[in-house]
């Protein structure tokens, strides 16, 4: 596969920085190492036998790379990739107008697979095991089924909640890797690699505060990266030190421990309003003016994570460490049981 000429990111609009700034082989790529080994040792074997790759299943929190990943893959295989998403593929023909189009050893990445109707997941499981996809014309004593044979092709498929995909799909992936939150050391070396491909000057102590208010999130480091930088030009000649971020970040409403605005309010809600929990996510929705699933796939994660919040069969329940975070004092009796 010819070298793609990388694409200075001064050259791009802003919307287009992410994309940019991903790595294009698994030696670019920083962290997750327990699944860098593996994927390595796969697309090398597919490639000697010249076969495709087995089908992918890339689960975890969103911005931790899955969507990066599917590229290095394709990069890696030399062939070409397709890119949908679950709520896109509608009805059957959907599915049948991606799928015909897919080349031999081409890779199709799926977002958001855990969103697949019903029937578009029946229609999936020949063409995933098969490569043959069964399509019904026409209804009552007229139907009748057309066999379309399918190119070998490769499903890489991610998800942020592999909880709901259901077990006949997820049975049909060779290959099932989970994608786990970033500690701070492995941030630093995306936020200096970024810095270098945007020309920002930044020292130690900046990286340091950048990569340990991300929240443990590529995507996340990237963004306020170019934040900061912006605050930088206006305000301290262009140049990111430990202090000039610090500013910035907090101009941005996020802590010292990479909280957000929404973040705190939900803890706030949980604290105030209800003493701590347990409490529904529907209820601290309400309170908090958000969807309940923005809050379950974007919020609690990195709260759980982070020690922040516990998640009980009765509710969702705030830690000591959530009450000592906010200032607040728990009401006597509270839940020492969940300090962390």
């Amino acid at each position: 596969m010819p070298e793609t000429r990388l694409t200075d990111p001064h050259e791009l609009p802003e919307d287009d920085y992410d994309q940019s700034l991903r790595p294009r082989s698994l030696s670019e790529f920083v962290g997750q190492e327990s699944i860098k080994e593996p994927l390595s040792i796969f697309i090398e074997a597919a490639k000697r036998r010249g076969e495709a790759l087995d089908h992918v299943l890339l689960s975890g929190p969103p911005g931790l790379g899955k969507t990066t990943l599917a590229h290095i893959l394709s990069h890696e295989l030399g062939v070409k990739l397709q890119s949908t998403s679950g709520p896109a593929l509608e009805r059957p023909g959907d599915l049948a107008g991606v799928l015909t189009s897919q080349g031999k050893r081409d890779l199709l990445f799926v977002d958001e697979i855990h969103r697949l109707s019903t029937l578009v997941e029946e229609y999936l499981y020949p063409a995933m095991e098969d490569y043959r996809l069964d399509i019904v014309i026409d209804s009552g004593p007229a139907a009748r089924t057309v066999k379309l044979e399918l190119a070998q092709f490769t499903l890489v498929g991610a998800t942020t909640r592999a909880g709901l995909l259901s077990s006949l799909l997820r049975s049909r992936f060779g290959v099932i890797l989970r994608l786990n939150y970033y500690p701070t050391e492995e941030l630093a070396q995306i936020v200096r690699r970024s810095a270098g491909l945007l020309r920002v000057e930044i020292d130690d102590e900046g990286v340091t505060e950048l990569a340990r208010r991300s929240r443990g999130t590529p995507r996340v480091a990237n963004r306020l990266l170019r934040r900061v930088r912006d605050y930088a030009e206006v305000r301290a000649e262009g140049r990111i030190t430990g202090a000039v971020a610090d500013d910035a970040l907090k101009m941005l409403m996020i802590d010292s421990a990479g909280l957000d605005e929404m973040d705190r309010r939900m803890l706030t809600v949980l604290c105030q309003n209800f003493g701590g929990g347990p409490t529904g996510v529907k209820t601290i929705a309400v309170a908090v003016g958000e969807e309940p699933d923005t809050i379950e796939e974007v919020h609690e994660p990195f709260l759980i994570q982070q020690g922040f919040l516990q998640r009980t069969p009765q509710g969702r329940m705030a830690t000591l460490r959530a009450w000592e975070h906010l200032g607040l004092n728990q009401p006597h009796g509270g839940q020492r049981k969940l300090k962390l």
